[in-house]
């Protein structure tokens, strides 16, 4: 069994909702190796050459420049060493499409950016737990 520390790419172009996600992850001490990308090409690049290690899950923005998420999760869906990832989606949008279309493309969680400080400390609440429970498999074969 693998108990190693998932890490966690997250993939948000918005600079202020990413400095409020870290604030909340330094506030409740959480060790576990967190690496930004900006959009989803950004975040395939640094899959692919290695510097999101294994185990890992993604915390994905939907509306990003350049390739924007639900692109991103359709090209990780088809790698088959990435297709099983733990994709929680974190997003401005509550339209019920894209919370269907979300859960069609089996990700683990939704989750509404309404009150940006509440709902990124309630976000990272559950991250910690699921960080605390979880067994992911390596991903290295």
């Amino acid at each position: 069994m693998n108990h190693e520390r998932a890490s966690l790419l997250v993939v948000e172009d918005d600079d202020v909702d990413f400095k409020l996600l870290m604030r909340s992850f330094q506030k409740r001490k959480i060790a576990n190796v967190i690496i930004r990308a900006k959009d989803g090409l950004d975040a395939l690049n640094k899959i692919e050459t290695g510097e999101v290690k294994q185990p890992f899950f993604v915390l994905l923005d939907i509306n990003m420049p350049r390739m924007n998420g639900w692109e991103f999760l359709q090209l990780l869906r088809q790698h088959p060493k990435h297709a099983n990832t733990i994709v929680f989606i974190n997003t401005t949008s509550s339209d019920e499409v894209d919370i269907k279309k979300g859960f069609e493309k089996h990700v683990a969680g939704y989750f509404y950016k309404d009150n940006i400080n509440h709902s990124i400390d309630k976000l990272v609440e559950v991250i910690d737990g699921y960080w605390q429970i979880v067994v992911l498999p390596r991903g290295d074969n």
